[in-house]
């Protein structure tokens, strides 16, 4: 279990990031056996990307809607997060040609749903809690008298380097 981190951090990355937000709506819950293979795939694809660090998966967040559960993950690109999803070969594929077959059978007993969002900018304040969001994902570093304010840190929170244009 994490232990609680004292003091005022933020976190520090640089590079793209990309952040996912995944989850599903449980339509009907007196039908666990439509919805629960659909739950219990979540899990697999965590554990197969965190167990593969050139995945480009950074990190993850549960938590719990109104409709259901659903993950904030965080990753080091885009076209990771595609590759991911697309290779047959992993959790990800089958798990979604299973919740189509599923779904066509069954329409409306359970939903999935996605966003996600490519980041230019991000500021992060996390004051005594147990390291979570984008300083678990990334690199948890101390709040500086510097960027004590959130204007600051989002100031200085750009995450992709800035490339030099060709001439």
């Amino acid at each position: 279990m994490s232990r609680v981190v004292a003091g005022r951090m933020t976190h520090r990355y640089e590079g793209e990031l990309v952040v996912f937000h995944i989850g599903m709506q449980i339509n009907k819950p007196w039908r666990p056996d439509l919805w629960l293979p659909v739950f219990a795939a979540m899990p697999k694809m965590l554990r197969e990307l965190s167990a593969d660090p050139g995945s480009g998966f950074l990190g993850y967040t549960l938590l719990l809607g109104s409709g259901g559960p659903y993950v904030v993950q965080y990753w080091s690109s885009a076209e990771k997060l595609y590759a991911y999803a697309s290779n047959p070969s992993q959790e990800h594929r089958p798990a979604w040609a299973r919740f189509n077959k599923t779904a066509r059978k069954a329409p409306g007993a359970v939903g999935i749903w996605h966003e996600t969002f490519v980041v230019e900018r991000a500021e992060s304040i996390f004051v005594s809690t147990k390291p979570m969001g984008l300083p678990a994902a990334t690199e948890a570093v101390p709040i500086t008298r510097h960027h004590d304010r959130a204007r600051a840190r989002i100031a200085d929170g750009r995450m992709i380097a800035t490339v030099p244009e060709a001439e």
